[in-house]
Order: C-alpha cells, then structure tokens, then sequence
C-alpha cells in the first residue's frame, strides 16, 4: 500500500499543543492535541514545562514517522510569540522558557528606558506598546542585568518556533513573522533591528535573518525532509487569507487576546495609536500589518467564573446563553459600566468593584458583560481599519462560537460584510501553507473554512 505523503504541522498554543498531518490539497488527515502541566522558573513563576513539550514533540513525530500510512514530506511549527530560548555553545537550552505575562523588575525596566529613550518613544519606533516580558527583546534585557552570569553563556537566542525547526535541524535562524510581534527589536521605519539592540549587541545572538517561507532539506533519521523554520502563530493564521483573498479585509481572530488584523494598512503607527494598544506585525514578506489588540478572551474567562459563583451556576453554563434581543435593548436603554475589568489596560471609566445587583439572572449579567467588552471591540477594530479601504471583516478563533458576541458583532458592523470562519485549523493551516509553493485560489476558505455570512440584526421594540 502506497504510503500518504503529509506535511506535518506543530501548532504549539499557551494552553493546547496540536500536531497535525495535512495532504497535498492542505486536507487535515490526522490531529493529536494535548496539554501539558506547567512548571515552574527559578522565582517560583508558573511557565512552560519545556523538558515535557521537547518530549511530545519528538515523541509524537517519531511514532508518525515509523507509521506505515503516512510519509512525511515536510514539518513546520507555529507557536505563540514572546518567547525566546537561550542557548549555549553546544545547543543546550540555558534557562526556562519564561512566560511573557512574568513581571520584570521597575528597575531594569527603568535602567532601560533611562538609556535609550521613553516608553513612548520605544513603543512607536519598535511598533510594540510596551508590556515587559510581552516585548521579548526586554527579556534578554532582563537577563543581562538579573543573571549576568547565565547570559555569558548565551550562544544563541531563538524565539519558539525557531528553536522547534533547531531541534530538527541544529541550524539556529531567525524570521519576521517572530522579530516583528510586539518584540521591541524591530525598527519599522528603519526595516532593521533597532539600535538599542546593536547597541547591546544582541544582535550577535539572533540566528540570521531568513524568509519564513525558507525551508532546509536535510535527512532526519535516514528520511529525506523539508523542515520549515517556523512562523509566529497570529502572522500565519493571517496566511491563509492573504494567500487567497485579493481584496482588502480585516482579520479579527478571537481567543486569549483578540487581534484585529490589518494587512492593507500600511500607516505609521504615531504615539496616539500606541496608547490605543496598536501594533505592527510583520509578513512573511517583511512588509508591515496594522493591528490592535486586547487582552479579551483572557478577561472574559475571569469574569465568567465570577459570574458563576454569584448566581450559582458551574463553569462552562455561559456556553449555552444565546442572544437576547429583548435584553439586549432593555440594557442599552441606559447605558453605563457595572464590571470592573482586572487585565485590560485600555482607557474606560475606572470602578472600585464590579456591580451585579442590577442584574437578576446570568443572563442578564452575561449580556452586559458581553456589551461593555463590545464597547471596546469595536474601538480596536476602527483602529486596525484606520484609513483603509476595508469592506469585509473575516472572524475566526474561539469567540465565533459565542452568540452573543457574533450578533453584537453583525449589529455593530452592519455596514461591512461580516463571515465568521470555523476553521480548528488557524495557524497550523498556514503553517503548513508557507513551505508549499502550491498556489490556492479564492474558493479555498469557503470550501476549508466553513464560512457562514453573518446577518445584522434587526432591532425593533
């Protein structure tokens, strides 16, 4: 029996890590998730158990690559950004991989911005609103001054999915997708590092610079394959649509952090828009994407919990609550804020505390909720669209499946074309499509996508 040939994709989430086989046509032909427990560093901060994820990954490709229905061509790897690992002259990893929400010292940062310019003045010539371990290039900052020690050692940093292509190849690079996420090491304007990090010479410890469609041909346990060099996960869950849609859009792709996506808007970002939590990415092609950001899926988890242990419901009731339409304008009749939000750092009316006894039921408590972070939706959204000629917004990620939000979202952007996408795919698609050079055409997403158009609402009393 002739054996399937596959391109082999690790999507490596914050919280899932996915491995998927994709056929010529990208067709999903296997899928095996997981999740891992976490570890701890060495200031006792929760993070990535790295020794564990090394295991699956070898683990998991090794018993496919012993499979007799398969035989892989190709492997790529998209993960979350943020996230360097240092390692030493012979390869081995010299630190945890610290989590980019772990606070940094105020006084490293402040040494920092003492020499080379304000938080402001960073923020918009790196294209990154400043967030501490958020901004990786702050990370080896932080090593620098914390342990100066281990840095000594530092042979080369790689961030995440370059270090997963390393471990198959032992060839140390480095791509835009992942020096252009919010990093601090990226000067827009200048389409080089920035000087603060020729400054520190950090410059020496990043692999070279090389596109990230680039692939190496190497043999991996006696079988010839083609191993990517990895991609950041929000530029390649972008991917897909670029590569088969021509006409402007805007991607809204929903989870922990909910990203609006603007790869037709080439403005400069200026200082208003940082305070907005506006950023650039980067292409596959170096070119930059406008986008906005926030912390969304994150603060609505916190919330949600909270609301059911004050109405008495388990985890997971909020899933079923469908939009209201009655209750939706009964509460918008008076508009006005009753949450206190704990992870959002864009501008809104300050509370002590949150609010729920106006509310009688979950529902009508979820509604508000859902409202209140609508409000602040739509102004990342108006600012990721700017002065482009956009007309159609895509919706991907975990919020489609949300009601409430899809119809607040129909209703508040009646005048473009609203699709929602229901791809379980994201990132790891576009992944797997970088390497290829096969070209797609329009109908792709429609066909891989499960596109649904979503209808405005029609409220009347």
């Amino acid at each position: 029996m002739d054996k399937k040939k596959v391109t082999a994709v690790f999507d490596i989430g914050k919280t899932n890590k996915k491995f998927f086989l994709f056929d010529k046509d990208y067709q999903e032909v296997f899928r095996e998730y997981t999740r891992l427990p976490l570890t701890v560093d060495e200031d006792g901060y929760p993070t990535e158990d790295f020794t564990l994820l090394k295991d699956w990954i070898k683990d998991t490709f090794h018993s496919v690559l012993e499979s007799d229905q398969y035989e892989v061509k190709s492997i790529n790897f998209s993960t979350y950004g943020a996230s360097l690992v240092h390692l030493d002259h012979k390869g081995n990893v010299l630190t945890p991989l610290y989590n980019y929400t772990k606070p940094i010292e105020a006084a490293i940062t402040d040494e920092f911005y003492a020499e080379y310019g304000g938080e402001l003045k960073i923020a918009t010539e790196t294209a990154s609103p400043q967030s501490g371990m958020l901004n990786s290039g702050l990370q080896l900052f932080w090593l620098k001054k914390k342990y100066p020690e281990i840095f000594s050692k530092i042979n080369y940093s790689l961030h995440l999915p370059q270090y997963l292509s390393f471990l198959f190849t032992g060839i140390p690079v480095s791509e835009y997708t992942s020096i252009g996420c919010h990093t601090n090491l990226w000067d827009f304007d200048k389409e080089d590092y920035h000087d603060w990090v020729y400054a520190e010479g950090f410059d020496q410890l990043f692999g070279p610079i090389v596109p990230t469609a680039s692939s190496i041909n190497t043999s991996y346990k006696g079988k010839k394959i083609k191993i990517g060099v990895g991609i950041h996960d929000s530029s390649s869950a972008l991917l897909p649509y670029i590569l088969s849609k021509k006409k402007p859009f805007l991607l809204l792709s929903t989870g922990t952090w909910s990203i609006s996506l603007n790869p037709f808007n080439e403005e400069y970002l200026v200082e208003e828009d940082i305070k907005n939590n506006c950023l650039n990415y980067l292409r596959v092609d170096g070119k930059r994407v406008k986008a906005s950001r926030f912390f969304m899926g994150n603060e609505y988890r916190i919330q949600v919990e909270k609301l059911g242990e004050y109405y008495g419901k388990e985890y997971g009731y909020h899933r079923e609550v469908q939009f209201d339409q009655d209750l939706y304008l009964r509460l918008i009749e008076k508009p006005s804020i009753y949450f206190k939000f704990e992870g959002i750092s864009l501008k809104r009316k300050e509370l002590h505390q949150t609010d729920l006894k106006p509310f009688a039921t979950f529902e009508e408590a979820y509604h508000q909720l859902m409202i209140e972070l609508m409000e602040l939706q739509i102004h990342t959204i108006r600012n990721a669209i700017g002065n482009s000629a956009i007309r159609k917004i895509y919706i991907d990620g975990g919020f489609t499946d949300n009601d409430v939000f899809m119809k607040l979202m129909a209703h508040h952007f009646s005048e473009f074309k609203v699709l929602s996408t229901q791809s379980p795919l994201g990132s790891a698609l576009g992944a797997a499509m970088v390497i290829s050079n096969k070209k797609v055409d329009s109908k792709f997403l429609k066909e891989n996508y499960r596109m649904r158009k979503l209808v405005p609402l029609l409220l009347v009393k």
